[in-house]
């Protein structure tokens, strides 16, 4: 879809923003207090923006530090926005030229199993930090009951 502004421009609407009326209603899904999901959709792109699920001090780290690991190679992920929307911990942005140019069905399963998986990831990840912690601490007091 050209821009009605600049003539030879095509650039994700849902981004640039400069038709309010190429921009569709925006849903918010929520699954709980601490997780939600919003999607934004245009007349040539559709943002999705999610918010992953931080319970204490410990997930917000390991949450941020994951979203940041993956943004610093969002060239490699094809639909990945480098900065995510405010309030949410990683965006995806998906095109026209994504759509036409990969499989759909495939583009889908991607983001989905992506949000499914990001919560064991981050949960396994603050299991491995717990161990390390217990067996550093076990460590360090056997030096003092020796």
């Amino acid at each position: 879809f050209a821009s009605q502004i600049v003539e030879r421009h095509n650039k994700p609407e849902i981004e640039v923003g400069t038709s309010p009326e190429l921009l569709l209603n925006s849903v918010v899904i929520h699954r709980s207090d601490y997780e939600h999901v919003m999607i934004e959709t245009a007349v040539n792109s559709v943002r999705m923006s999610i918010k992953v699920k931080q319970l204490d001090e410990m997930d917000e780290i390991l949450a941020r530090k994951f979203s940041r690991f993956l943004m610093l190679r969002a060239d490699n992920f094809i639909v990945l926005r480098r900065k995510p929307m405010p309030g949410y911990d990683i965006s995806f942005l998906l095109t026209n030229f994504n759509v036409e140019t990969m499989w759909k069905h495939k583009l889908i399963d991607f983001v989905v199993q992506f949000m499914e998986e990001i919560d064991s990831e981050i949960s396994s990840m603050k299991i491995q930090v717990n161990e390390r912690a217990r067996t550093v601490g076990y460590q360090f007091l056997k030096e003092f009951t020796s």
